[in-house]
């Protein structure tokens, strides 16, 4: 009897722990959506859950998603492959302002866009500064897919207009109000801002390039890969 009490312990206990590491897959006991499955039934229940392909739905967008890349500021790939997504109203709402910006003669340069929480855990560990990195202890907006790092770029040329830095760029002068830039430079940083607000998002006030889609709070934080969300 005893012996059968013990297992039926651990078993219910390795039951516990699964559940645990499912619902909560991170050191601190968030809840993510780590698996299609959850994520399937969100759609399901509102449709504007659904992460966006960008490239797919907005047309003459670009991609330069450095993470997928070792041309970032870890030095290596973090992403297997280049994508970029969004919820369903943010990347109706990026699409508006692709929309506006071309009739300017100028397009969108996303650098990033939705983010696993397993690169926000990989990104803490290397600099642990929320002024540039989002603490995992609460997630990133891009974990959420209510978050888009972008540029400008000439629609003839394809080449980036003058910012103040470069993307990723861990300084001062990367500041969205930061004052000592060129004119040129200010006027391009002052009209993506515009823009963008317009339309829904709000730029952090320390990255020129990011910006969070108005509501990003009512959206689910996840960990799914690139792979699993394209898919069938």
């Amino acid at each position: 009897m005893k012996n059968t009490t013990l297992v039926f312990v651990v078993f219910l206990t390795i039951q516990i722990q699964s559940f645990g590491q499912t619902k909560n897959a991170n050191p601190y006991r968030l809840n993510i959506f780590a698996c299609m499955e959850d994520y399937r039934k969100s759609c399901i229940l509102d449709s504007g859950n659904r992460l966006i392909d960008l490239e797919k739905a907005i047309p003459g967008l670009k991609l330069d998603i450095r993470y997928a890349t070792s041309n970032n500021f870890t030095h290596k790939s973090v992403y297997t492959s280049a994508h970029a997504f969004m919820r369903k109203p943010a990347a109706e709402a990026l699409r508006n302002v692709q929309a506006e910006l071309i009739s300017r003669g100028m397009a969108l340069k996303v650098f990033d866009a939705y983010r696993p929480y397993a690169a926000t855990l990989l990104f803490w560990d290397l600099v642990k500064d929320t002024l540039f990195v989002a603490s995992p202890a609460s997630g990133s907006r891009h974990n959420r897919g209510c978050a888009v790092d972008v540029t400008l770029i000439n629609l003839k040329t394809g080449m980036e207009l003058e910012m103040p830095t470069s993307y990723d760029a861990f300084t001062r002068a990367a500041g969205a109000f930061y004052d000592s830039i060129t004119p040129t430079a200010r006027m391009n940083r002052g009209l993506l801002i515009e823009i963008m607000s317009k339309n829904g998002f709000r730029v952090m006030d320390s990255e020129w390039w990011h910006f969070d889609y108005q509501g990003w709070d009512r959206f689910q934080l996840m960990d799914l890969s690139f792979e699993e969300l394209l898919a069938p």
